[in-house]
């Protein structure tokens, strides 16, 4: 491989500066030994991750979360009447390949077992024809009962249910289609809502309104803690409290119900169809992702669009492409697709692992990314109006939702990219950057998809009980923008430096930061400390020693890092867990920039990398280390466990990136 490391004209960013050589000979000759070891493990990954690469370009691995994500296609296909053999088949195995010993489904690999994700799992399995007597059923039965049945389960559980009789729609929050209408200034309007949330929202006031019931082939008396009392009354919580105050909301959203004068409801639901249908993607889906997908076309169904209609057979479509099928027929359904993220993070660890910069396959992979820009106004607007557009969503087609995230980090991995007609990149990142900074939020941070999606109210709906369903703004978005505007050599930008004044007002107690998108402080801290080594900030600024300590406090014996999904919501998580081969990357990324290079942390976590790499150049890890939702919706992305470590180990054996300034193919 051929290093590009030799700051040639145009390169722009920090280089890291060489350490003197004070080492004992021995000493010496282990660092040379391990140099060697880890440079040899990042040949064998570059040419792990180039056999990956499709023809277009792009690289995709698969995006796993959890059993929910399986059963909800199969009510979806039974409740519009298209449930196939084959489907319920596949969908079964893999269900059923997932259970827990004490019969339950989790959220995440080695997680506990969680009630709404074991209530869905054991219905789906009851649609394929298990029956509640065979011992796997019986055990996850008993453990739904144990825990308070169906009527603990969240409401998006419920909704489910309600669709096929099993749940009575009296009994779930009201969310009337009215809520369209709401102007953006209006508290809870949908544009208060995160944009994953209010794509599922809007359809569902739709459902929520028509209330359908597809009378279920059988009961779920087994699943009720007390069949004879399935729906045991919720106690009220005090007027004076906000909880309180959105429960009588609530109530009176039920009566508002029984006198909405019909013209109003029929408007809103047509609005609401209009909406719905506006925002659907060239392939079909919305927003890329599935769950919006599902309840689009239900809500379409309910309004009349016929199965055949050329907006639903698009969107039935999208789905089939959520699935992917297994070696042994299982078929596991994605929650979503992320070739953008990872096209660009796996340009981004290739260049860094020395690959030349005009390498056939970089050139692929950036043409195909400037391909993908985004240059259509989205519902960003809203809060943005005249805001240039620009920039790049996380999926294959998303025009209505570009992300700051990957916009960030696909202009860094342009910028590794010496492409044949500069000028075009120059100009893509010059729209992508302008849009990128404009969308920062009012404190100086950024989000992931909106700015200022900060509403404290939309989370104390009693609708929204599963996740978050505002976007506000992140530690590692932030830091990814501020380290995108240092390498553009915007570092001393009044815009940056207030997202660095942020970053530092962040900063745990301990040293650490918290991670919205990854799991959790590993990654925040792993995002965070090389931004702001790239805007300037020494390695021995106070917050930069303090996120070097606490990294090393939290090293495993092994020598690896990991943090367990729990550290959202239990504290002695926190910076614990298993090693895994991503947090051990992000953890050695942020410990290069600070330059700790030649420590004995360092050392001994790239020691960890190249012994636990396979043979073909990959690594292995079933643990979840990415986050949709802390705590509540976790992901395992396929191609962390490669891209990342080839990332830590480049920087280690080349030194700290070289990116290419305009014009300088």
């Amino acid at each position: 491989m051929t290093a590009t490391t030799d700051g040639s004209a145009g390169a722009v960013g920090p280089r890291a500066a060489a350490a003197s050589d004070t080492t004992a000979p021995a000493d010496r000759a282990g660092a040379e030994a391990l140099e060697a070891s880890a440079a040899e493990a990042a040949e064998r990954s570059v040419r792990h991750l180039l056999g990956r690469q499709d023809p277009e370009g792009w690289w995709k691995g698969d995006l796993e979360t959890n059993v929910s994500m399986d059963a909800e296609d199969l009510l979806l296909r039974r409740f519009l009447g298209i449930l196939d053999p084959e489907t319920t088949r596949a969908a079964a195995l893999f269900i059923r390949g997932e259970q827990r010993e004490d019969g339950t489904w989790s959220t995440f690999y080695g997680g506990p077992g969680e009630l709404s994700v074991t209530i869905e799992a054991y219905v789906a399995l009851r649609l394929a024809g298990d029956l509640p007597e065979a011992p796997h059923m019986a055990r996850a039965a008993a453990w739904v009962r144990e825990r308070g049945g169906i009527a603990e389960a969240r409401v998006f559980t419920r909704i489910w249910l309600a669709l096929f009789g099993w749940w009575r729609w009296d009994d779930l929050p009201e969310l009337p289609p009215e809520l369209i209408f709401l102007p953006s200034w209006f508290p809870l309007n949908i544009y208060d809502f995160g944009c994953w949330a209010r794509q599922t929202i809007v359809p569902l006031t739709v459902v929520s309104a028509k209330r359908p019931v597809r009378p279920a082939p059988f009961p779920l008396d087994e699943l009720h803690a007390d069949p004879d009392r399935p729906r045991p009354p919720s106690p009220l919580s005090p007027l004076a409290s906000w909880d309180g105050f959105f429960q009588r909301l609530d109530m009176g959203l039920h009566h508002y119900r029984k006198v909405a004068p019909r013209w109003l409801r029929r408007n809103a639901m047509a609005a609401a169809a209009r909406w719905i249908l506006e925002r659907q993607e060239d392939d079909g889906c919305w927003g890329g992702i599935q769950p919006p997908a599902v309840y689009s076309v239900i809500a379409l169904h309910l309004l009349g669009y016929d199965l055949d209609h050329p907006v639903m057979r698009a969107g039935l479509e999208s789905l089939d492409r959520f699935a992917v099928w297994r070696e042994d027929g299982a078929r596991m359904i994605e929650a979503c697709q992320s070739p953008v993220w990872d096209t660009c993070l796996a340009t981004i660890a290739l260049a860094d692992a020395g690959l030349a910069p005009d390498h056939p396959a970089l050139v692929s992979a950036a043409d195909w990314m400037l391909g993908e820009e985004i240059v259509r106004t989205g519902d960003w607007a809203v809060r943005r109006p005249g805001l240039p557009p620009g920039g790049w969503a996380f999926e294959f087609h998303n025009d209505n939702y570009p992300d700051i995230d990957d916009t960030a980090e696909v202009i860094l991995a342009l910028r590794r990219v010496k492409h044949p007609d500069p000028g075009r990149v120059d100009a893509a990142v010059a729209r992508a950057g302008r849009w990128t900074v404009g969308m920062q939020s009012r404190n100086g941070a950024w989000g992931a998809f909106d700015a200022d999606n900060t509403s404290p109210f939309p989370n104390r709906l009693p609708f929204c009980d599963f996740g978050e369903v505002i976007d506000p703004p992140s530690a590692d978005v932030t830091a990814h923008v501020v380290e995108m505007m240092a390498y553009e050599g915007k570092a001393g930008h009044p815009r940056a430096r207030r997202g660095i004044e942020w970053l530092l007002a962040e900063q745990e107690p301990g040293g650490a930061w918290f991670g919205r998108w990854g799991v959790n402080y590993v990654y925040g801290t792993g995002s965070v400390v090389p931004a702001l080594t790239a805007a300037g900030l020494p390695g021995g600024h106070p917050a930069i020693r303090r996120a070097v300590g606490w990294l090393e406090s939290v090293q495993n014996e092994d020598g690896g890092w990991g943090e367990d999904l729990r550290s959202y919501t239990e504290r002695q998580w926190v910076g614990h867990g298993t090693s895994t081969a991503s947090q051990t990357a992000w953890a050695l990324i942020a410990l290069l920039a600070a330059g700790e290079r030649e420590s004995e942390a360092v050392r001994r976590g790239v020691a960890w990398l190249v012994g636990t790499q396979r043979e073909d150049g990959s690594w292995d890890e079933p643990y979840f280390t990415g986050t949709g939702f802390p705590w509540d919706f976790s992901i395992n992305y396929h191609l962390y466990r490669q891209v990342f470590p080839l990332t830590a180990l480049g920087r280690y054996v080349h030194g700290e990136p070289v990116l290419y300034g305009p014009g300088s193919a």
